[in-house]
């Protein structure tokens, strides 16, 4: 099957800062959450940290011209908070600043759009001594934050995204503990929830009051729930699963309200007002999918429910996550019936694999070209359907750090070696080369 994606479709690649930057200690970067969890015994699988990565600080004009040879037309990268705040507030970082207008500017000289995610998971750990997501106060902080990024790099820069997956940062950082700041706490995973919703409302007023040129959105992790048996107990916890994951962040900001279920457990962190600062207009949601979510009743979790990402049997990804493209329209599909049909952005979609070097130095990745066709295949899909997708990114550039999975989760386009840090591009980074220059899906 050939399928034709419009002119003005874009292609991009994505990254964040804590998974390949390294450098946490050098030129004033503060210590953030990731930082202080990687010490934490057994909280990373393989025990590693991100403390050098793919060292992108040093190497990152080498990326840049990874990303020129990819051909993309965009790259959607994370400023790290720790970097420009060290303390969470107070005199930005000059040195970090510095940083990230060498990158724009060098992505600009290669032709290249750069997006900037404002929040990627990697909170100033004078934030958390604060109580981080749990304290109303971050709503102030971050818009503090992102006004400081955007008036710096604004002049160049015309997309900028308030938070990546909220969700994730609420459930696994908050509920389950799997993520910094590793808690598993009701009343944190709640206060979780609506604070991350009020700071990125905080911020799309700051920042539209600064400029209202710049194109402003949010990246959420979206994804149809499934029972993971065919219980009457296993459906209600997919249908509360849905409430708490999708409808949590969606219903807030596009209909002004939480879910009826969600409702009840958030109420005490509203205030007047919060909102209909949640719900002001966008330019574009970025959605993240990478598979659908298979729920069960757990009594002892906090939200009283488990997850996983795949039944018995279902082809997967080596992070076990079920692999089938169908997820993928039928998210896209849902937000232009149920969320009326904003402009979407695939800001992450992507696939880890056991990739190994061939005798001929190559990474031969035909199982993540696969993938990215299929999930390809979907969006265009949707768009035959009526959903208004403007554009995919590739997660991820690199190999990098895969948060408490370290560095055996392989999602990269390009492969590093880890002990060298040297960089070489798979089979399916030529692959998606040759899509961004044709926008012809084969």
């Amino acid at each position: 099957m050939t399928i034709a994606f419009p002119e003005n479709f874009v292609w991009g690649a994505s990254t964040s800062a804590y998974q390949i930057e390294g450098a946490v200690h050098e030129d004033g970067r503060g210590e953030s959450i990731w930082d202080v969890f990687c010490r934490v015994p057994d909280a990373i699988r393989t025990g590693e940290t991100g403390a050098i990565a793919c060292d992108h600080y040093h190497l990152w004009h080498r990326d840049v011209a990874l990303l020129r040879d990819l051909g993309v037309g965009a790259y959607r990268f994370s400023v790290a908070w720790p970097r420009i705040f060290p303390d969470g507030r107070g005199r930005p970082n000059a040195a970090g600043l510095d940083f990230y207008d060498r990158l724009v500017d060098a992505l600009g000289e290669a032709g290249i759009d750069p997006w900037v995610c404002l929040y990627h998971w990697d909170l100033p750990q004078a934030l958390e001594r604060r109580d981080g997501w749990r304290n109303r106060d971050i709503a102030a902080r971050f818009a503090d934050y992102a006004c400081t990024v955007a008036n710096r790099l604004g002049d160049r820069v015309s997309y900028f995204l308030t938070l990546n997956e909220p969700s994730v940062t609420a459930w696994l950082g908050h509920a389950t503990g799997e993520h910094a700041p590793g808690l598993a706490e009701t009343d944190a995973f709640h206060a979780a929830i609506h604070h991350q919703n009020l700071a990125h409302g905080t911020a799309v007023d700051a920042l539209r009051q600064e400029n209202e040129g710049w194109k402003l959105g949010i990246v959420l992790s979206l994804a149809p729930t499934r029972p993971a048996d065919d219980s009457q107990s296993a459906l209600e916890a997919a249908d509360m699963l849905d409430a708490l994951w999708n409808g949590a962040f969606l219903d807030p900001i596009y209909h002004g309200r939480y879910p009826e279920r969600v409702a009840p457990l958030v109420d005490r962190y509203v205030d007047s007002g919060d909102l209909e600062r949640i719900a002001r207009p966008l330019d574009l949601l970025g959605v993240n999918h990478y598979a659908r979510l298979y729920a069960r009743p757990d009594r002892a979790a906090v939200a009283g429910l488990a997850m996983g990402a795949a039944p018995a049997g279902a082809p997967t990804t080596s992070m076990g996550w079920e692999i089938d493209g169908g997820g993928l329209s039928e998210t896209l599909l849902r937000l232009k019936d149920d969320y009326r049909n904003p402009p979407v952005f695939i800001t992450e979609n992507g696939a880890a694999f056991d990739d190994i070097p061939a005798e001929d130095g190559r990474v031969h990745d035909g199982d993540r070209i696969d993938y990215l066709r299929e999930y390809i295949e979907a969006v265009a899909s949707a768009r035959t359907g009526g959903a208004d997708v403007r554009g995919y990114f590739a997660w991820s550039l690199l190999d990098n750090f895969e948060w408490a999975e370290g560095y055996d989760r392989r999602f990269g386009l390009v492969h590093v070696d880890f002990e060298t840090r040297d960089r070489t591009p798979k089979d399916s980074f030529r692959w998606y080369a040759e899509l961004a220059h044709e926008g012809i899906l084969r």
